[in-house]
């Protein structure tokens, strides 16, 4: 239960942070929470993979390329969904910050719910 209320308030942070940005379109809310699980899974099985490729630069950024990589699962979401579309690189990245901060606010509020 407290993964599927977990997909719930990360699609309403999606849905909230598109709303926010006018460079990123999402129908509605079942679309968020669908790009909630799709980014769960890409997240899951492509990002440690370029994080490891990408190690070195990584460590020369001190961390700061994980923002390029957070856009970057954003845009794979983005092209296998046709409800949610994000202009270019520049507002995924723009998205990618804003969704955190958004996300924090929000598992800050509802008090109970494991982040995974």
């Amino acid at each position: 239960m407290s993964l599927i209320l977990y997909f719930l308030i990360n699609g309403l942070a999606v849905f909230i942070t598109a709303r926010i940005l006018k460079g990123v379109e999402i129908k509605g809310y079942g679309s968020a929470v669908l790009v909630s699980i799709l980014l769960a899974v890409v997240n899951t099985f492509v990002k440690p993979i370029l994080f490891f490729l990408t190690l070195p630069i990584t460590i020369l950024t001190l961390g700061l390329f994980t923002l390029v990589l957070n856009a970057l699962m954003l845009m794979i979401v983005d092209y296998f969904m046709d409800s949610f579309k994000i202009d270019n690189f520049g507002w995924a990245l723009v998205m990618g910050i804003v969704l955190s901060i958004v996300n924090a606010i929000l598992f800050f509020l509802i008090p109970g719910v494991v982040i995974i």
